[in-house]
């Protein structure tokens, strides 16, 4: 997982939001892909691509969070 740790925070920052507020009008299709998610309405395949597209820079700003979270804590031991 070291190719997470060489993305820069704020690059995966800016994709996290644009991708997860794309497009801006209606409404984002991350928020619509969760909503239909929520309500089980979430079974068309492009649909699913469509959360997983919209969702996965988000996820990866997750990760990257915690693994430079627990990097600092071990350069501290």
């Amino acid at each position: 997982m070291n190719w997470i740790d060489r993305i820069p925070l704020s690059s995966l920052l800016l994709i996290a939001v644009f991708l997860g507020l794309a497009p801006f009008s209606p409404e984002p299709h991350l928020w619509e892909k969760l909503k239909m998610l929520a309500a089980g309405t979430l079974s068309r395949p492009i649909d699913i691509f469509d959360l997983l597209m919209h969702g996965s820079p988000l996820i990866l700003v997750g990760i990257k969070l915690v693994r430079m979270r627990s990097n600092d804590g071990e350069e501290n031991v």
